[in-house]
């Protein structure tokens, strides 16, 4: 903990780095990743401080979009869309990803129930040929695009789609290479970006 602290006390010290934010956010681009740590979205991109907004859930997911029972994750992709217009949305799966993998093995998650119950709401098993691949690569494609499928079904999004305003991207991180795929939907293969 001792080198965060100590970086958070020099952080502050080039107020003329971060005046200019204090006028407010106007970021193109919605980056949706897992909250796992090693998946770090500006470091991925090289963003700068209000270029991206994030969201991140445990396995990247994006629940279905209901009214009756509005989420955070909802609250935070229709605020992205409505007040600050992103152009894009960029959903980022990794490999490696707990979550994922533990959907694909039918882990047993008693000992972390909101975690299971989460998972059990949110994630449909992704398709995946090998569940004991350490990397669950395919089975994290998939499950990519099925939450990118489930973007597509909420309001705000499926309108700025077919007004052409809003592009909708699977993207693929290895944590073990740093490689980032891109999926293709002509081949529908994953293709380094």
């Amino acid at each position: 903990m001792q080198p965060l602290i100590d970086n958070a006390r020099t952080f502050g010290q080039r107020p003329e780095e971060f005046a200019r934010l204090a006028e407010g956010q106007s970021p193109d681009v919605l980056f949706i990743t897992c909250s796992d740590s090693r998946v770090v979205p500006a470091l991925i991109t090289g963003a700068r401080p209000g270029e991206l907004f994030e969201l991140r859930t445990a396995g990247n997911i994006v629940p279905p979009h209901a009214l009756e029972h509005p989420t955070s994750e909802a609250a935070t992709i229709e605020y992205a869309v409505e007040v600050l217009g992103v152009k894009d949305i960029v959903v980022c799966g990794h490999s490696h990803c707990g979550a994922v993998g533990a959907v694909v093995r039918g882990d047993d998650l008693a000992a972390v129930p909101a975690v299971r119950d989460w998972l059990a709401h949110a994630a449909e098993e992704p398709k995946c040929e090998d569940p004991a691949d350490p990397t669950v690569a395919e089975a994290v494609q998939n499950h990519v695009l099925a939450q990118v499928l489930r973007l597509r079904s909420y309001p705000c999004i499926e309108r700025r789609l077919a007004e052409g305003r809003l592009g909708l991207h699977a993207w693929f991180y290895e944590v073990h290479t740093g490689t980032v795929r891109q999926h293709h939907a002509e081949t529908d293969t994953f293709e380094t970006l």
